[in-house]
């Protein structure tokens, strides 16, 4: 063969790779509102960075038709500059089904990307595991498996799920720290609705099963929801700049788009003077953070506490919020696990946390409690007092028992407490403590509706207050809202420097 016959048949190849599983299937794909894989690698990536790695990758267990690339796309490319990995699996090419070859792609790209410390981006569009593959099928779900945990908290992993996604398939999103799911076109489960109507006799379409609305609002599963392939993509580049490349660099840091004062007058008319009223805590949020831009996680699902992404003086930080509106702000199961596992994930990539604080206390029933409500409020504490990233907690009105104790308070290792006149710190509200204090008191009075209010008002004046704490050096000052961007600022500004570790050990054993 002749040095041009050889040239010839490597394009040839390369652009049947590029073809993935022909025109008719790729059709098929956009019909779907779809995009084909090597569409959603070049629309996420800067343009014209992408290196593939192992396009001609065919299966050798297998007889028949043999496709390059294996139904699945990987390589490098950069977003914003950086570097990262990506993955595409392609559903045009064996319905984007996993076999070992495949696999070894995948976990290839994550090796290199431990050693160099880039991300990991993932989208996902498989029918599962290739059943003719038999237990190598298995095999290569492992070893992907295996990366993911390895790579936790060493660098960012981001899945996309922009089809189906079932079986052991959903265990490498589930280990990665975010997931986006695409409405209407994407699902997630173990088990499918054929597979459960057999067994259990229930009916349940795979979208009600495991669609994106249900694990945006219903399981918690997902971390966002989006409408389409290309709100996905956009979205997870902005993600993205949020985060470090690894777990030894920081986030990068960016000049705020507007000059923002450093005080804002309209935080001092959104905290309610009614201690029972309620009031959207992203209200303070977005008039703190640069640009009032709040990028939130999980917004959908446990909404008593609010957790996403923003910037402080183009610095990124990680936002952790009771939410006064819904439920009172009150900690629950959900909310206590929503949080932990943000919180974790700030902390294994250096990015600090701020604390927005309005919390009544845990969520009292008798399906909070069976359903472990200790183990999992003790997972947000166990978090809270792991993380050694700075840690500045703003107490905007209650903060009371144990619930005090978990947001970040000072007594497990926060930077810097500050809190508002507002603030009501005390071991629980006046009328809780009436009930329990002064019950016979207030039976044997005269006029016991009297007695109550005066008891009430009483108790308030000495302990709903943020004063017997800063007395004690628990908050260390009482601010005026409309300060509450300048003292953050300076805070980070100081603890930019900040060194705090754990004691010695393999690791920690959170209360799972």
């Amino acid at each position: 063969m002749s040095l041009q016959q050889k040239i010839d048949s490597l394009h040839s190849k390369y652009d049947a790779a590029l073809k993935g599983g022909g025109p008719q299937r790729i059709e098929k794909q956009h019909q779907g509102g779809k995009l084909t894989a090597r569409e959603r690698i070049a629309a996420f990536l800067d343009e014209a960075s992408f290196e593939e790695v192992d396009a001609l990758a065919t299966n050798p267990s297998e007889g028949g038709e043999k496709f390059f690339g294996d139904g699945v796309v990987t390589g490098f490319g950069r977003v914003d500059g950086r570097p990262v990995a990506v993955y595409a699996q392609d559903f045009t090419v064996v319905g984007g089904s996993l076999s070992l070859t495949h696999a070894r792609k995948i976990t290839k790209i994550m090796d290199i990307a431990m050693k160099v410390g880039c991300p990991v981006i993932g989208f996902n569009d498989s029918g599962g595991a290739r059943i003719q593959e038999g237990v190598n099928s298995l095999a290569g779900y492992a070893e992907i498996f295996l990366r993911n945990t390895m790579a936790s908290g060493v660098i960012p992993q981001i899945s996309l799920i922009m089809g189906p996604c079932a079986g052991g398939a959903v265990y490498s999103p589930a280990i990665t720290d975010f997931i986006t799911m695409v409405r209407n076109t994407s699902y997630m489960f173990v088990t499918g609705p054929e597979v459960i109507k057999a067994v259990t006799h229930e009916d349940v379409t795979k979208e009600e099963l495991g669609g994106a609305s249900t694990h945006g609002i219903k399981s918690g599963v997902c971390h966002f929801t989006v409408p389409s392939d290309l709100a996905a993509l956009a979205h997870t580049r902005e993600l993205l700049s949020f985060l470090p490349s690894n777990n030894l660099g920081d986030a990068p840091r960016k000049a705020p788009l507007m000059n923002m004062a450093l005080e804002n007058p309209a935080l001092d008319e959104i905290v309610p003077e009614e201690a029972s009223k309620p009031y959207d805590i992203r209200q303070i949020i977005k008039g703190v953070v640069d640009d009032a831009h709040f990028f939130e996680v999980m917004e959908a699902y446990a909404q008593n506490i609010v957790i996403g992404f923003a910037r402080l003086d183009g610095r990124s930080v990680g936002i952790v919020a009771n939410q006064p509106a819904h439920l009172a702000g009150v900690l629950d199961i959900d909310s206590s696990e929503k949080a932990a596992r943000f919180v974790r994930c700030c902390d294994c990539f250096n990015i600090p946390l701020i604390v927005f604080e309005d919390v009544p206390g845990f969520l009292p029933g008798v399906n909070q409690e069976h359903g472990g409500l200790i183990k999992n409020g003790a997972k947000l504490l166990y978090a809270f007092c792991e993380a050694t990233v700075p840690k500045v907690t703003v107490i905007t009105r209650k903060a009371y028992g144990g619930a005090y104790i978990v947001m970040a308070s000072k007594h497990i290792r926060a930077d810097f407490n500050f809190a508002y006149p507002t603030a009501e710190i005390a071991v629980m509200g006046a009328d809780g403590a009436a009930n329990v204090l002064y019950a016979k008191e207030i039976s044997k009075a005269s006029d016991p509706v009297a007695k109550r209010a005066e008891i009430v008002v009483d108790y308030n004046e000495k302990f709903a207050n943020p004063y017997v704490a800063a007395g004690l050096g628990y908050v260390d000052e009482v601010i005026l809202p409309r300060e509450t961007r300048k003292k953050l600022v300076r805070a980070l500004n100081l603890l930019e420097t900040k060194r705090e570790s754990m004691p010695p050990k393999k690791h920690g054993n959170i209360p799972l």
